[in-house]
């Protein structure tokens, strides 16, 4: 794994939305929210994991460069959708106008991510080209051909190892193509969302992950997203099967596990984001965070950050 980098270390991944901020909206943290963020962060980790190219991972890496941090970053793109997916369960059909318009967006974002790995090249360690763009649930399908080509164009561009991060199942199958291309694989485990209790977590993991590690023998596999929700109302996550303590549990199996077998994991993640999944305030995508929204520590972190718990 080091002969490209992908040393183990601990990693989390990092999105600094607050509340009344959004990627959907273009409200980005501001420079000194995101110096804060990364000042609690780098008590701790080494690599940080982002998921576009928009402004806010741009303030990310100017802020480590101008403050001297040492964080590696893996820097991903936002890919929307580029065909309709049926089988998305909130709805995924799209106009061929809006498929269109993707494609361009997406071509740009492209160039954004070759242009800041470029820029960027003493912080940016490795690349991420697309998120869950191919797993059957998915609202941003993207054709595996298509994704082909955007690597061949990305790894001619620069010098990172280039990845895609995706849920488990689809590297068992439909992925093959694109992994021929890949420098190595990144893949995504959540028991939760599969409801699996905390009893066999950790080793439902471990099967997802030795299952593209089988299957694609002698090429690296990292795992990109990893962790506990600590509030769910229901919707695919029973409400039993969220909290603080699950959380603290599952990250400290991880961790044991991943150091002893010195698997690069990026943890999911570092703070909670109010923008995501739907209104009701106890939608578990909101609630992945090892701090909350406003940057308190949860259980998983208190005795690592007592500084932070009080006001």
């Amino acid at each position: 794994m080091s002969a490209l980098g992908l040393d183990h270390g601990n990693a989390i991944c990092y999105s600094g939305y607050r509340d009344g901020q959004s990627p959907q909206s273009r409200t980005y943290p501001s420079y000194d929210q995101v110096r804060e963020d990364l000042l609690i962060l780098a008590k701790n980790w080494e690599y940080l994991r982002l998921y576009d190219c928009s402004p806010h991972a741009e303030t990310v890496l100017k802020v480590i460069r101008n403050e001297g941090l040492k964080f590696k970053i893996m820097l991903g793109l936002d890919m929307a959708a580029e065909m309709s997916n049926p089988h998305c369960p909130w709805g995924a059909e799209y106009s061929d106008e809006v498929l269109d318009a993707n494609r361009r967006a997406n071509n740009e974002e492209v160039h954004r991510l070759i242009d800041l790995s470029n820029a960027f090249d003493d912080i940016v360690f490795m690349v991420s080209v697309g998120n869950e763009a191919s797993v059957e649930w998915t609202d941003h399908m993207v054709p595996v051909d298509n994704l082909v080509e955007y690597v061949r164009e990305v790894k001619k561009s620069i010098k990172q190892p280039v990845t895609f991060c995706e849920n488990y199942v689809p590297w068992t199958y439909k992925l093959e193509p694109l992994a021929e291309e890949l420098d190595f694989i990144a893949v995504h485990t959540y028991p939760a969302w599969e409801y699996r209790s905390i009893h066999d977590a950790l080793e439902f993991t471990k099967q997802n992950y030795h299952s593209v590690v089988d299957h694609y023998p002698g090429k690296p596999v990292i795992i990109t997203e990893a962790g506990w929700t600590t509030a769910a109302n229901g919707r695919g996550i029973d409400p039993h099967n969220a909290s603080e303590e699950l959380q603290d549990s599952y990250y400290k199996q991880l961790l044991e596990w991943t150091t002893e077998e010195k698997i690069l994991t990026f943890v999911f993640e570092a703070f909670d984001e109010p923008w995501k999944g739907s209104p009701d305030p106890m939608e578990p995508e909101k609630h992945w965070g090892l701090f909350n929204v406003e940057r308190k520590p949860k259980l998983v972190m208190r005795e690592l950050y007592p500084e932070l718990e009080t006001d």
